[in-house]
């Protein structure tokens, strides 16, 4: 059997690359009952439930009114803003910190809070190869650089980060070995790589770092974690290519099978990679904070924008909402609801590029804007 690793990495490459590619463009430069088509949804103006604690047994939220919605981005009506961190043009906003200016011109790729301290993923000037970590604080004292990071999460209390940083050639290319990073508002620590290919962090649980990593440059991925301080990680066996660990850390998404056509998730538990189901019609991206909701993107997306994101219970697969459109990127807000980078502009168009951050409910599948509609505007969903 032909060795489909290759498209693996083209495949999740083309995800970072489209989002890189929209943000040097514009660098310079979440009711009522939806209906099928357009979902004109009023504001989700419900106070959302407490959340379950990580992973407590329990059921997702009962699915309500049409499973598919086609969601029009113009003829949303607009909500209150994203309570996560995330970024509007180069404002990183949300989380219980204030409004952080990131510096400079290189395209912001990801970011999180680190207490009262700002992190993003930045782009080397003028967009050039590779990308490096800045930690901003609320003075004005000049940003702390680390060089070659590439991912980045945080805790939801703000109190932990965790970062991967990707050994780069004179050409700007990814190479063999890499270091993973820890920090607290006490401490920073780290651990060496010298033998991992494709590095990046996933989660943090309980104070340890979930990683993924590679042991040949086109081998699978294998799952990791590290409790800092410590010189060695441990080697998580029975989970293979993994794409998304769980907030409580008891449920994976596991990348099994690709194939030229499409991609297939399994749905799995740790440490035992026992398999809760499989799904080739969606590539899962996540879990909500319970871990009783799994969330994606279609199976064989690729390109700069995905045409449906779900939501399914994360025991069974079942599917609880669909939405159609052009997405680019999503994370769980809370247990009810998804965030969404969506397109108000048809596909294909690079010159006046109009996007918002969209906010879905999952019981009933009602959106409403989060962001105004913004034109030529990187927007990137935190941690």
């Amino acid at each position: 059997m032909r060795n489909n690793n290759g498209r693996l990495v083209a495949l999740v490459a083309s995800v970072a690359v489209a989002a890189v590619v929209l943000g040097a463009a514009l660098a310079y430069r979440q009711g009522p009952q939806p209906t099928n088509a357009g979902a004109q949804a009023a504001p989700l103006t419900s106070a959302p439930n407490k959340p379950n604690a990580p992973d407590t047994p329990n059921t997702p939220p009962a699915a309500t009114g049409p499973v598919k919605t086609t969601v029009d981005v113009n003829k949303l009506s607009e909500g209150r803003a994203p309570q996560i961190p995330h970024l509007v043009g180069r404002e990183v906003r949300g989380g219980s910190a204030g409004v952080q200016v990131v510096p400079g011109k290189g395209s912001v790729l990801r970011v999180g809070r680190l207490g009262n301290d700002t992190l993003a993923v930045v782009m080397y000037e003028p967009d050039g190869d590779g990308s490096e970590l800045l930690k901003l604080t609320t003075s004005d004292a000049e940003p702390r650089r680390t060089p070659n990071v590439t991912s980045l999460v945080t805790t939801p209390d703000q109190t932990m980060a965790a970062y991967a940083a990707a050994h780069i050639s004179s050409l700007g290319v990814a190479v063999k070995g890499g270091t993973v990073y820890a920090e607290t508002g006490e401490s920073l620590k780290s651990l060496k790589l010298p033998d991992a290919w494709e590095l990046q962090v996933l989660s943090i649980v309980d104070g340890k770092v979930y990683y993924r990593a590679s042991d040949k440059e086109l081998g699978p991925w294998k799952l990791y974690t590290w409790t800092p301080g410590e010189s060695k990680p441990e080697l998580l066996k029975r989970i293979v290519s993994p794409t998304a660990i769980s907030a409580g850390g008891a449920t994976a998404a596991s990348m099994g099978t690709i194939t030229d056509d499409g991609t297939c998730t399994h749905v799995v538990s740790v440490p035992d990679g026992t398999q809760a189901f499989r799904t080739c019609d969606y590539r899962v991206e996540g879990f909500n904070p319970s871990g009783l909701t799994a969330y994606g993107v279609e199976g064989n997306s690729e390109g700069y924008c995905s045409g449906v994101t779900a939501a399914l219970d994360a025991s069974s697969g079942k599917l609880l909402h669909e939405w159609k459109g052009c997405f680019q990127n999503l994370v769980a807000e809370d247990d009810q609801h998804i965030l969404i980078v969506a397109y108000a502009t048809p596909p294909g168009e690079i010159d006046k590029v109009k996007t918002a951050i969209v906010r879905c409910a999952i019981t009933t599948g009602a959106c409403e804007r989060a962001t105004p509609i913004g034109l030529n505007t990187n927007l990137v969903l935190g941690t």
